[in-house]
């Protein structure tokens, strides 16, 4: 069904332009701390992003991005990587902008597909995984069509797989971590489930290990049981410390897994009656917070130190008021943070479950949202970025408008904002006038 096809574009040698920022970089999806978070915990010195812009404010730069993604942007060193695919998911791109700029260097084809599967709907792309990079090497997926490893100073493919069987049937999600010497993908399809590890050096796989869900719907009547949409989930994990230990926290369909990353075994988990989870598991102090999909959307919180089924015993509260189904949550000082997709932002105290307050602030939500000066950053589908401030009551500070709409999550490196709508990629920050 594929077959390999070479870089038609030569790497530029302006790839090693340096970044004029301040510091700080996005690696992967949710940025450096793996929650939405810009800064370290307790790290309060302001960053200088903006609070306010537009197509004729603050706007440093704006590239349009070929074909279509809906990818996060991954921002080191002075280069901005980021995945595209062409519409009918025939041609799988990897492309490098300079940061300072905003100029394409790298538009690099990758994978192609001669019969790729329908999407069947307009949420997702066939390029929504985001990439994950680290000094010398990004890695970019596309779930069963193709994961690569690429030089970030050549452009060079350094390994590739496009051996990691699935079908995605409303196309491939999750996006990769790294972990140690690793790269984690999760493969949830309507056929196949299960979180593979490979070497990051080599693309060898390590360890592969298949959801234990009890699925319970052979006689379930309709579509979507019969195409097994009701086994699909699109969440990307993370990993996390817990008593000193690390844990891989997965959220899939009927149920939430901690694994032990070095090896796939899994440690425990939670049964649930839901499907096509896509928000980020969080977690803090023993505590980690899941959705569990979008048919019956709860919020949930489990005591991350059991062993097995703990469904029973371990899930210390639930929520199912105007949770997002699509934008990940975000947790700040004690205070969980949801979008949903219908324009409701609830508040959530993380230790008792209640909704601390609800407000209806216009959009619909699938990007997910990014915490740093004090402020909270919503973007949506119309393209209008709300900004709060945290707290008890829903306090909006501004509300910021691009020409075209959000469903990727953005990045922020220095003090910039590296927003991707349909159509374009722009660097945004305080006093910038433009090139």
């Amino acid at each position: 069904m594929f077959q390999i096809v070479k870089s038609s574009v030569v790497f530029s040698a302006a790839l090693l332009l340096t970044f004029a920022a301040t510091g700080g970089d996005w690696p992967e999806m949710r940025g450096p701390w793996r929650d939405g978070h810009v800064q370290a915990p307790g790290d309060t010195k302001p960053l200088g992003l903006p609070l306010h812009w537009s197509e004729t404010e603050n706007i440093k730069w704006k590239t349009e991005i070929p074909f279509r993604g809906w990818s996060t942007p991954v921002v080191l060193d002075g280069q901005v990587w980021l995945t595209t695919a062409t519409e009918d998911g025939h041609d799988f791109h990897v492309l490098c902008l300079d940061a300072a700029t905003g100029r394409i260097t790298v538009n690099n084809k990758l994978f192609h597909a001669d019969n790729p599967e329908s999407l069947g709907n307009k949420v997702n792309s066939y390029a929504t995984p985001s990439p994950v990079i680290e000094p010398g090497r990004v890695y970019v997926h596309f779930g069963s069509y193709g994961t690569a490893c690429l030089a970030t100073a050549t452009a060079k493919v350094l390994w590739q797989r496009t051996d990691l069987p699935c079908r995605h049937y409303r196309g491939p999600s999750s996006s990769p971590i790294l972990f140690d010497d690793l790269l984690i993908l999760t493969l949830d399809g309507v056929d196949l489930h299960y979180t593979v590890a490979l070497d990051k050096k080599t693309g060898k796989t390590v360890w592969k290990t298949d959801r234990s869900a009890v699925w319970n719907d052979e006689d379930v009547p309709g579509e979507r049981a019969k195409l097994g949409d009701l086994r699909k989930g699109h969440s990307t994990p993370v990993i996390v410390t817990n008593a000193g230990q690390p844990l891989l926290l997965s959220a899939g369909a009927k149920a939430f897994y901690a694994y032990d990353p070095r090896t796939g075994r899994e440690i425990w988990k939670v049964h649930h009656n839901d499907y096509s989870p896509a928000p980020r598991p969080l977690f803090q102090n023993g505590v980690a917070y899941f959705v569990t999909g979008t048919s019956k959307v709860e919020l949930c919180a489990v005591k991350a130190d059991g062993q097995g089924d703990v469904t029973d015993t371990h899930v210390a509260w639930r929520l199912r008021t105007h949770i997002g189904k699509y934008s990940s949550p975000i947790l700040v000082d004690g205070l969980i943070y949801s979008a949903a997709a219908e324009s409701f932002l609830t508040c959530v105290d993380s230790a008792t479950g209640e909704a601390v307050w609800t407000e209806r602030i216009g959009g619909t939500y699938e990007g997910s949202p990014v915490y740093a000066d004090g402020r909270l950053y919503f973007f949506n589908l119309e393209g209008i970025t709300t900004v709060i401030k945290p707290g008890r009551n829903c306090e909006i500070l501004a509300t910021n408008t691009l020409d075209d709409g959000l469903m990727a999550s953005p990045a922020v490196a220095g003090k910039a904002f590296f927003i991707r709508t349909r159509t374009s990629l722009y660097r945004i920050e305080e006093g910038a006038t433009g090139n």
